[in-house]
């Protein structure tokens, strides 16, 4: 059983919209045989893992909708003037030695609402298979729009359906040299991955969720499939 660190998404009421889809991905994954551990917006900043032998507990990593100042700034530093690791550091290293991580889009990925995610020029930028704007890089689609499998014959979407349901927006990304665009909206990645020193990533740049992530998506059956051959992929199995 691989051991996932899911970390972000937030929310206060087990009732609440966001939380119950965030669960549909955890569910997902542990129904795929993977142990889950969320840590939550509100306690990534205190309780993010600043060593890599915490770390590599870890099989995976999934970041989503979580800025880069989250992760960079512990409490201590703000309140006491205490040096603490630089986790994106940390993040980056962990990929190199052989880890897995995923980044999900959002309002506070990649570059995010107004540019405040801020993994533009970062450490855990270069274990990415994309690169990030400077600046908001959010492509709103009230319209919807679907992405197209661009290579078919990747295990990732080995048994998915050719014919994804709709997406609301993603966040847009240029992929780097080695990297492979598996699915495209237009000319703009959705999921681009690639291999990074011993490890692996993946850049996933839509929801796991609303509102980017609609229902039809969440009760879509290709969802569970993906998810879990996205994990297996990382694990190089």
């Amino acid at each position: 059983m691989s051991e996932i660190l899911l970390v972000g998404e937030q929310s206060t009421d087990i009732a609440n919209t966001n939380i119950k889809n965030t669960f549909a991905l955890v569910k997902t994954l542990e129904e795929g045989n993977h142990k889950v551990t969320w840590l939550q917006s509100c306690d990534v900043a205190s309780n993010f893992p600043e060593s890599m032998a915490v770390l590599k507990q870890y099989d995976v990593i999934i970041l989503s909708d979580v800025g880069s100042d989250t992760l960079l700034l512990h409490p201590e530093m703000h309140s006491k003037s205490i040096p603490h690791p630089n986790r994106l550091k940390l993040i980056r290293d962990y990929v190199k030695q052989g880890g897995g991580l995923i980044m999900v889009g959002g309002w506070m990925s990649f570059s995010g609402v107004g540019g405040k995610a801020k993994y533009f020029d970062t450490f855990l930028e270069e274990a990415l298979p994309v690169n990030c704007y400077p600046y908001d890089d959010r492509q709103e689609r009230p319209e919807g729009v679907s992405p197209e499998i661009t290579e078919k014959d990747h295990p990732i979407v080995k048994n998915v359906d050719l014919a994804w349901p709709y997406f609301l927006g993603y966040n847009k990304v240029v992929s780097k040299k080695g990297a492979t665009d598996i699915l495209k909206f237009g000319k703009d990645p959705l999921l681009s991955v690639w291999e990074y020193g011993d490890g692996r990533s993946a850049a996933f740049t839509t929801d796991c969720a609303p509102h980017w992530g609609p229902p039809v998506w969440l009760e879509w059956n290709g969802y569970h499939i993906f998810w879990n051959n996205l994990i297996k992929w990382l694990l190089k199995k």
